[in-house]
């Protein structure tokens, strides 16, 4: 049942937040922040989502679990545990990651001080802090089977292309980076960028997969939906 509670209010506070992002006023949006494909562009925000969709599918099958005994349980707990060690844990991670490191070093290559005006502090740290410490706690809660490491990773690496891929689109159409960061980056840069960004996530992976192990002294073991 503990698990249960923390999964609905993890899924109440994220659906919360995606809706509060959804309402922002774009009249107030600072210049140079374009319309093209909204809040769907940044990575912080769909990772609300997705942060969202894991707790909402994890809250649905403890109490599909809490009340039902039937044999496709399992099968439902090892795709849910894919989405967590593949995108929610590395993906979550990595926004809180390589958001603040980014900031300490130049906000404005991330965040401009304009943005203050709209996201407030508590918000600014809802969307790019506590992130981690709610998967943490995730990790301690309950155990959670990784696929064989090469597999996960290549669904990683797939997912990472998929976004970086979209990130380049809007470039392409729109004419401007969806972030001043890699405007300001030669093309050897860029790509340099991207494989260390792609490298940072697949290490981030790797912790997850590691502390799940420490945590609960289990190893890996194939799931059967990949």
């Amino acid at each position: 049942m503990g698990s249960m509670a923390y999964h609905f209010l993890l899924f109440a506070w994220y659906t919360f937040l995606v809706v509060l992002m959804l309402l922002i006023d774009t009249d107030k949006v600072p210049m140079g922040i374009f319309a093209y494909a909204g809040l769907w562009k940044y990575l912080t925000f769909l990772n609300l989502v997705l942060q969202m969709l894991y707790f909402g599918i994890s809250l649905v099958l403890d109490i599909y679990t809490s009340f039902w005994k039937h044999p496709e349980a399992r099968m439902l707990t090892s795709c849910k545990d894919i989405l967590f060690s593949v995108l929610a844990f590395p993906v979550g991670s990595f926004v809180v990651t390589i958001f603040w490191m980014i900031f300490l070093y130049d906000r404005e290559l991330v965040y401009t001080k304009e943005m203050d005006r709209i996201i407030p502090s508590w918000l600014n740290h809802s969307l790019h802090t506590i992130v981690l410490p709610f998967l943490l706690i995730e990790i301690f809660l309950q155990p959670h089977v990784y696929p064989e490491r090469k597999h996960g990773m290549a669904l990683l690496g797939l997912c990472s292309a998929g976004y970086l891929s979209w990130v380049v689109w809007i470039y392409i159409t729109v004419g401007a980076w969806v972030y001043p960061l890699l405007g300001k980056l030669s093309p050897l840069a860029l790509a340099v960028f991207f494989a260390v960004s792609t490298g940072l996530a697949f290490s981030l992976y790797v912790l997850g997969e590691v502390l799940n192990a420490y945590t609960w002294g289990k190893k890996r073991k194939k799931t059967k939906c990949i």
